[in-house]
């Protein structure tokens, strides 16, 4: 049974994990050696928990205590569950619960890429994307429109992060991901080097003079293919770019010149699905 603790004191250090939970302090408390992350709304706690994540304790307004979240309690066994009104909830945390539902929940290891890379035939490649509601909408994308897998540069942010996990629906807990290379190893020069010896051909989504079309059939035949997608703004760095195999552009109209990230990737991930 869980333990149902109503909340008298938001000053109590076992509520220090959920406790003004801006952006940057999420992310200062979301460092691999801490070992906690934040998950929000039901839909999202329940695909973190069918995915083998495990709980530490829940907050959540009284509401749900018997409604969207009673099977979570149920699922979750003997951890605490602290409740307290919308306004005291927003006190403590710092910012409106758009489902009223929190998790804290521990961080599991990072796997390799050689581990989540076997079997693999199409793969994403982030490079330095910092923004969390980007990096959310191309996990959703990645899932539902068949990457194998996502591997990040070492720039990018925390696919964990509340928000990100939120905005992916709870898709960063269903598609293998993990950093390709460490933040002391050299980018893009190792991750390149790994892939290769993964057997993968890499493909640089970018606008160039030797850029191919998303379409050309030579992409498609591709047995194992590497999709890389740049930061905000910049796009890939020029030395990702030379390193690829291929440069890829999606075709425009109407003189617009590029699409958002996340935008960018679903096309992408779409026409260079494995077939």
């Amino acid at each position: 049974m869980a333990m149902i603790i109503e909340l008298q004191n938001l000053n109590a250090p076992e509520l220090d994990v959920f406790a003004r939970l801006t952006e940057a302090q999420l992310r200062n408390r979301l460092e691999p050696e801490k070992g906690i992350f934040i998950a929000e709304s039901p839909k999202v706690i329940r695909r973190a928990l069918d995915a083998g994540y495990e709980p530490v304790s829940l907050l959540m307004e009284p509401r749900h205590i018997e409604g969207d979240a009673k099977d979570l309690i149920e699922r979750c066994g003997q951890i605490p569950v602290y409740t307290g009104e919308r306004d005291m909830l927003q006190q403590l945390t710092g910012f409106a619960l758009t489902r009223g539902v929190l998790c804290a929940m521990r961080r599991p290891k990072l796997p390799s890429a050689q581990q989540i890379c076997a079997g693999a035939r199409r793969v994403a490649v982030l490079e330095g994307i910092v923004d969390t509601t980007n990096m959310g909408a191309i996990f959703r994308s990645a899932a539902a429109l068949g990457m194998d897998a996502v591997l990040l540069s070492p720039t990018c942010c925390d696919p964990l992060c509340r928000r990100a996990a939120r905005v992916s629906m709870g898709t960063v807990f269903q598609v293998p991901w993990t950093r390709l290379v460490e933040k002391n190893e050299n980018w893009p020069g190792n991750g390149m080097k790994l892939l290769r010896e993964m057997g993968f051909h890499t493909a640089a989504m970018a606008l160039s003079n030797r850029s191919v079309s998303v379409e050309d059939p030579v992409l498609a035949a591709e047995e194992k293919l590497a999709i890389f997608m740049g930061t905000e703004g910049d796009g890939l760095a020029d030395s990702t770019i030379a390193a690829c195999d291929y440069t890829v552009k999606i075709p425009m109209y109407h003189g617009v010149d590029s699409l958002n990230v996340a935008a960018a990737s679903a096309v992408a991930f779409w026409q260079l699905r494995a077939k």
